[in-house]
């Protein structure tokens, strides 16, 4: 089995599993994964419960179509995600459910969205921008996205939905499900105290363990 089709299954795993869990609806959401010097992605109007390997588009690092049916309009954010993250190798948007909810509330910290509830949510997304609403497929957001996506794995489009990079598909959705449980935590606590992690305690997560000498 060729090493383009083994990505080609991989990302349809990952969107049924997208799917059948509810984190897209309809023909929403797009996945994309780096294969060599081009990206395999979702192609536009697909249905992540239905589509297939033979349907998934391809196109260059700048976003170009290069063969397949016409990609997902929303192809060139998942290439600029890319350029911007040289480690990251699959990009996941979808319109989850709690994620979206929070990207139409006012008053969000665009540097910090959603505080850091939970020492995982610390971990995996760190501080989460939350980007200036652009209509789906417009390439204005390309400039904003870029420079947020060069520190942070993962974004959120307001009155839209997230965007996570990861080092492989699997480290994607984890941040993704990750994101979306997070999300899910800060609207069923709006509007009681909570008590986040500090900067110390969210700092500390990504520090190397002190060092104990045995006596």
């Amino acid at each position: 089995m060729s090493t383009d089709w083994v990505h080609r299954e991989h990302v349809i795993a990952a969107a049924r599993s997208l799917y059948d869990r509810g984190l897209t609806h309809g023909r929403t959401g797009n996945i994309s994964v780096r294969h060599g010097k081009q990206i395999l992605v979702t192609p536009t109007g697909a249905c992540l419960g239905t589509v297939r390997p033979g349907d998934l588009s391809v196109v260059d690092g700048d976003g170009n179509h290069l063969a397949g049916p016409p990609p997902s309009k929303e192809a060139f954010f998942h290439a600029t995600v890319l350029r911007q993250r040289p480690s990251a190798n699959a990009v996941v948007h979808t319109h989850s459910t709690y994620s979206a909810a929070v990207s139409c509330l006012d008053g969000l910290d665009p540097h910090d969205a959603i505080p850091p509830l939970t020492a995982y949510f610390a971990m995996r997304i760190g501080r989460l921008p939350l980007l200036p609403y652009h209509p789906p497929g417009d390439p204005g957001i390309t400039e904003p996205l870029a420079r947020a996506a060069t520190d942070h794995p993962a974004l959120l489009l307001a009155n839209h939905g997230p965007v996570v990079a990861g080092t492989n598909l699997d480290t994607a959705l984890d941040t993704l499900e990750e994101l979306e449980h997070t999300a899910e935590l800060y609207l069923l606590l709006r509007g009681r105290s909570t008590r986040p992690l500090t900067d110390r305690q969210r700092d500390a997560l990504h520090s190397p363990p002190a060092r104990r000498d045995t006596p």
